[in-house]
């Protein structure tokens, strides 16, 4: 599209669920065509329509079709496309100069960053933060850092987990297909407890929090030995698995339980934090103190960030030339950083995070009672989501369905995403900055779509 018709971006760009072409449309496809000449089979998409603005609550197609967004790039631009204070030190930061590498010359940008995260983390005592690329890069500095402040091998992560596609971090990750089928051999060291799932815990909901520490305590004393591991890894709210909310209680007895071992306790905050919970992070649920947290995706609303923030003395464990990396902490990336905090400051974003996730729950409680298809309806602020299962099974994954609810919302204008260690899955990521009225309308296209569906399949 040439640059002079292409529509202007971020707030100001028209809040309509618009679809003009079936979809993808006649240019995506072609842009499609081209893609498969070019990229990797192993580099799907979700929705293949191909994006020329976005904003808001939207994003506007290269055919012109206008679709409610529910996915914000998977839970990064959470205050917004091109938000303003975003796109606005970002634009100015690209005229002063776009990088030196900190490591060869540092900036203020990338101290203003650190500083606002260790101001915000929940972490007691004296921080550091180290910037990053990425959230994989995150985790996989966190785990040297645990690794070197302990003198200890072991991780310990769960059932359900992500926590990248990089050769650690999806050692790391729970869920074989895509992510790790193929790419053996796994790095050693890495051991896996049972996720406090609620609606699939054996023995009820009543008994996870308690049943599964306690396995979480058994792995460790009896099958590792506690002397062994560095640090336990844990997802507050499990994204790629299915946006799992621990049961109440666990993440403080995974905590106690570290405490007690002398384990440092690492919380993933990639999906979960920078207020997509109605927290600045959503481990503060549970009140519980890591020892390091990871963040990125929301961190800089959509260029790469990510960033390590942990206890002094254990960031410092690690000599000097340990960390880093050419591109770590870019200054763009930094100033787009210090935008999104700005952008979750003046608009009260944790409380419009709340808000939306009022919303979301009590719509998607009042379907789940109409259409016994959804399971579990689960989430904290704006992540939520909903598991879908067969309707005369007993919690028998449907993601056979699930892709069909998808693909009827995407052919109707609302991009979801799909999730899970089933693939039956709907989540919900809507950016804090959608108009309720577009928010309202997507909810009732998702509404339309299971009951369709679900009836197609009684």
């Amino acid at each position: 599209m040439p640059e002079a018709t292409r529509p202007a971006g971020g707030p100001q760009l028209a809040q309509i669920r618009r679809v003009v072409s079936e979809i993808p449309g006649p240019r995506s496809r072609e842009l499609l065509a081209r893609q498969r000449t070019l990229v990797p089979a192993g580099v799907g998409a979700t929705l293949p329509v191909f994006v020329e603005a976005a904003g808001g609550g939207v994003i506007v197609d290269a055919d012109g079709n206008s679709f409610i967004d529910f996915g914000s790039g998977i839970a990064v631009t959470t205050v917004g496309n091109s938000a303003p204070a975003v796109a606005g030190r970002a634009a100015a930061q690209l005229s002063r100069f776009t990088h030196t590498c900190f490591l060869v010359n540092p900036y203020e940008s990338y101290l203003d960053v650190c500083e606002k995260l260790n101001t915000l983390a929940p972490i007691r005592g004296d921080k550091r933060t180290i910037l990053v690329n990425s959230g994989a890069e995150a985790v996989e500095n966190a785990v040297k850092i645990a690794r070197a402040a302990t003198g200890r091998p072991g991780i310990v992560v769960f059932d359900h987990a992500f926590h990248g596609r990089t050769l650690l971090t999806m050692t790391l990750t729970a869920k074989n297909k895509p992510y790790k089928q193929g790419f053996g051999p796994f790095v050693p060291e890495v051991h896996r407890a049972p996720m406090a799932y609620p609606y699939r815990w054996p023995t009820g909901p009543e008994n996870c929090a308690e049943e599964a520490a306690q396995a979480l305590a058994d792995l460790l004393d009896r099958q590792v030995g506690a002397d062994n591991v560095a640090a336990v890894l844990v997802e507050p709210i499990q994204g790629e698995g299915g946006f799992v909310v621990p049961a109440p209680g666990f993440l403080t007895q995974v905590a106690a339980i570290c405490r007690d071992r002398g384990i440092l306790l690492i919380i993933d905050e990639v999906q979960a934090g920078m207020a997509r919970t109605g927290r600045m992070f959503a481990c503060e649920y549970e009140d519980v103190q890591p020892d390091l947290i990871t963040t990125a995706k929301g961190l800089a609303g959509g260029l790469p960030l990510g960033a390590v923030t942990g206890r002094a003395e254990l960031m410092d464990a690690v000599p000097a030339g340990g960390l880093g990396g050419t591109y770590s902490g870019n200054p763009v990336a930094c100033e787009a950083a210090l935008g999104v905090f700005e952008e979750i400051e003046k608009h009260d974003l944790l409380e419009r995070a709340l808000e939306i996730g009022d919303t979301m729950l009590e719509h998607l409680s009042a379907l789940a009672d109409t259409h016994k298809v959804i399971g579990d309806v689960r989430g904290r602020g704006a992540m939520v989501a909903i598991e879908l299962v067969e309707q005369h099974g007993d919690r028998v994954p449907a993601p056979d369905l699930t892709a069909r609810i998808a693909r009827r919302c995407h052919e109707n204008g609302l991009l979801v995403l799909t999730a899970g260690s089933y693939g039956n899955v709907l989540r919900f990521l809507p950016p804090l900055s959608i108009p309720d009225a577009l928010l309202e309308e997507g909810l009732t296209i998702l509404s339309e779509a299971v009951a369709q569906e679900a009836a197609a399949a009684a």
